[in-house]
């Protein structure tokens, strides 16, 4: 599964800021237990310390009680918490996304040829996706001309310089490939991958001129058609903006990619 490796340390993380947070709740606790007795509607509260039945906590204790419930859920929440963390890091010690796909890709190129791997290797399942055909979007006469360091034209210096930037590192992606929105119809997304993390397509829609009212309306109803149709920003859905003031930031395309094209 791509990117398990990275979801479980994700994990690892999660599960060691729980483990120090119960572990600090727990220094300075009461001794004992607590246990609860209800007669109908009647709740009465008892501090167990060697016995079971333990001594009776007045109602006008309000904190006793408190102190024992959590106690005894900050202890089964860092038991069990310590648990999953010993698993995860157990398996985490040696365990990488491609593995299986390296026993095929480790192979001499002679004997590649001599096997069906069992599933095709993530490069492969990228560029056959690459190679499939599509029709894109017509340029107005009169249009700018702007060519990209790949010989590809679009139609924004903003978009040339997303798709030289996704050139450079070797980023495959189709620009202003179709994709049909129900309530809306046929929409050019500036750029549209197939996400290392899910498999699926991911679109990338960079909005250039949000300072403008009318662009502006447009952009934000192409967004909420994205999400009635199920593509949702953070999920299968980057957004990039521009105004005349604020203009393309390098450092978020950086993170945005790291995020969800690596």
């Amino acid at each position: 599964m791509h990117n398990l490796r990275k979801m479980l340390l994700e994990e690892q993380k999660h599960l060691e800021t729980i483990i120090a947070k119960a572990s600090e709740s727990l220094k300075s606790v009461p001794e004992g237990h607590l246990r609860i007795s209800k007669d109908k509607n009647n709740v009465r509260y008892y501090h167990c310390v060697e016995d079971y039945n333990g001594v009776y906590i007045p109602k006008s204790d309000i904190v006793l009680p408190r102190q024992l419930a959590q106690k005894s859920y900050d202890m089964s929440v860092l038991k069990k918490a310590e648990m999953r963390l010993k698993q995860i890091k157990k398996l985490t010690k040696d365990y990488k996304d491609d593995e299986m796909e390296q026993l095929y890709t480790s192979l001499h190129e002679e004997r590649q040829t001599l096997i069906t791997p069992v599933e095709p290797a993530w490069n492969q399942i990228v560029e056959k996706w690459y190679g499939e055909e599509y029709q894109r979007k017509e340029f107005k006469e009169g249009a700018a001309f702007i060519l990209t360091e790949k010989g590809e034209r679009v139609r924004s210096k903003s978009e040339k310089i997303l798709a030289d930037y996704f050139y450079r590192e070797n980023i495959l992606y189709k620009y202003e490939k179709p994709l049909y929105l129900k309530g809306y119809g046929t929409v050019y997304p500036d750029f549209t991958f197939l996400s290392p993390h899910t498999g699926k397509e991911i679109y990338w829609e960079h909005e250039g001129m949000m300072d403008k009212p009318e662009y502006a309306r447009t952009a934000v109803h192409k967004i909420e058609t994205y999400q009635k149709n199920g593509i949702y920003v953070g999920e299968n859905l980057i957004l990039t903006f521009e105004t005349e003031q604020s203009v393309l930031n390098s450092k978020n395309v950086e993170s945005l990619v790291g995020k969800y094209l690596r």
